[in-house]
């Protein structure tokens, strides 16, 4: 029985072409590792891009804890725009629990539909809390 090419070949060349093989199959999985958590992530809206939601559509919004209250698991809160806290905000009703850090003051990320003109309901364990950095003035931290 005749000998095959792949078993002819010469052995360096043999590990030549297992080489660029090997590194052309990481370089794909790594490109497409890289496009699904980029087309995966959403860009969440601030209070001021939301001015002109629809109802019935959910949105990632993003924004500061102002005027919080909380009557058993429903919390009601105001969320201004993300890192000043300036602005109208829109009003959001939570229902369920919230991370421990939750507080007036600390930047959230939540998933809402709108209920009225300017009020916004939040979906029930999509509230994050974002970390504040640890640059800013211990003041500004909380």
């Amino acid at each position: 029985m005749a000998a095959s090419y792949w078993e002819r070949m010469d052995p360096a060349r043999k590990r030549t072409v297992r080489l660029v093989v090997s590194l052309t199959v990481a370089v794909l999985l790594a490109g497409a590792l890289a496009w699904t958590s980029f087309s995966a992530s959403s860009d969440a809206k601030t209070p001021a891009q939301l001015a002109n939601a629809k109802p019935g559509e959910t949105y990632r919004l993003a924004g500061r804890v102002d005027d919080w209250e909380r009557k058993g698991l429903v919390h009601t809160f105001r969320l201004r725009e993300p890192g000043s806290g300036r602005g109208e905000g829109v009003q959001v009703r939570y229902e369920g629990s919230v991370p421990d850090p939750f507080r007036n003051g600390r930047d959230i990320v939540v998933t809402v539909e709108q209920a009225q003109a300017g009020s916004f309901v939040g979906q029930q364990g999509t509230l994050t809390t974002k970390c504040p950095s640890k640059f800013t003035a211990k003041d500004e931290a909380s």
